[in-house]
């Protein structure tokens, strides 16, 4: 055990002491105010058009069908998985396949029953409502989010004390989507309550590949095979990041080329945003660069690492360690963060000698 790593936040603490410091990173995959309203132009329109998470569009596709079929409302839709992969995007094509209306909203701004019933009591029927962000909705609320899915209906309280009156409000039928970064916070009785769960995969780089072409027909930008792998290489598997890229891509080819994307040009562009060949920037090479250079590959404690990287704690550890652990360049380990092989080689460093016990010493002794 590492004395120096203290117990964790509250996720919603972390959530909004992060949201900052993520709109900062070129390669962060939440969504800042550009992304809002390119991505409102990108988005596609429909499932066939939708590139990529085969298995949930085909499972998405039979049950908006067959609710068609019966002529009813579609089963409230979870959908989990990490930012950037197109949950948002998702939920408008399920409200464009039924032919309804849509209305957004986030956990985070439904802090009391109350706001939750207000929403509630506006939707026509058949509506579709998405709740991004759901695992950060209140308590209350949830409670009442319970009955409103079950039974279409929730009782608005009304008085205090022993006085109190609990009065039913009666709702149309209405299909929820939620939308979830961390499904495991969900509460059992409302993770039940979703006719149809789906978690959205990280994309292949030939999946990113067809988004960056589609994304660069609309934006009326000219890239040829080699210059969108080079993009979808450095994408880390999510298609905002992908889009992301493309448009400062494209800015670097307007200014320093012909403004036609090719190898050369996405490779000299990324490589002036700090967004190496793996995908990671300033802060991903950082913490890898401390841990090999300054503790021999670890292990090290958290807190350790961040003072070593001057970032706070959170910071490595729910922004920079989720990607480098995927990549299979970090491992956390109960003794501390620990460097692989791949993290010395990505980095061309040569790894310390072991001594006779096979462990390694501190800095490389």
């Amino acid at each position: 055990m590492n004395w120096d790593d203290t117990g964790p936040d509250t996720d919603e603490r972390l959530d909004e002491r992060l949201d900052e410091r993520l709109d900062e990173r070129l390669v962060d995959a939440g969504a800042d105010g550009e992304d809002t309203a390119v991505e409102a132009a990108l988005r596609p329109k429909d499932l066939d058009e939708f590139v990529g998470q085969e298995k949930v569009r085909e499972q998405l596709d039979l049950v908006l069908k067959a609710a068609l079929a019966r002529g009813a409302t579609a089963d409230h839709v979870l959908l989990s998985g990490a930012p950037g992969l197109g949950k948002t995007t998702l939920s408008m094509i399920i409200a464009a396949e039924m032919g309804a209306p849509i209305r957004i909203t986030s956990g985070p701004a439904i802090q009391h029953a109350g706001d939750l019933a207000a929403i509630l009591s506006s939707l026509q029927e058949g509506e579709v409502l998405f709740l991004d962000e759901i695992h950060r909705m209140s308590r209350p609320a949830e409670e009442m989010l319970y009955m409103a899915m079950e039974d279409f209906r929730v009782d608005v309280i009304v008085g205090k004390g022993p006085g109190a009156t609990a009065i039913p409000l009666e709702l149309p039928p209405f299909t929820l989507v939620g939308a979830t970064t961390r499904a495991g916070l969900l509460p059992p009785p409302l993770r039940d309550r979703f006719g149809f769960t789906g978690h959205m995969e990280f994309y292949a780089p030939a999946e990113l590949e067809r988004v960056i072409h589609r994304s660069a027909r609309l934006l009326d930008v000219a890239i040829d095979a080699d210059g969108a792998a080079e993009i979808a290489g450095r994408s880390r598997g999510t298609p905002r990041i992908a889009n992301r890229l493309l448009r400062r891509v494209r800015d670097y080819a307007q200014v320093k080329a012909d403004g036609r994307i090719d190898r050369t040009v996405a490779a000299a562009a990324l490589r002036v945003y700090e967004v190496d060949a793996r995908g990671l920037d300033r802060l991903d090479r950082a913490v890898l660069g401390a841990l090999l250079k300054l503790f021999g590959g670890g292990p090290v404690g958290l807190s350790t690492l961040a003072v070593a990287v001057g970032e706070e704690r959170e910071t490595v550890e729910e922004v920079a360690e989720p990607f480098l652990v995927r990549e299979g360049l970090l491992a956390r380990t109960p003794r501390g963060r620990v460097a692989t092989p791949a993290a010395w080689t990505h980095l061309g460093l040569v790894p310390p000698s072991h001594d006779g016990k096979g462990q390694q010493g501190l800095f490389g002794a």
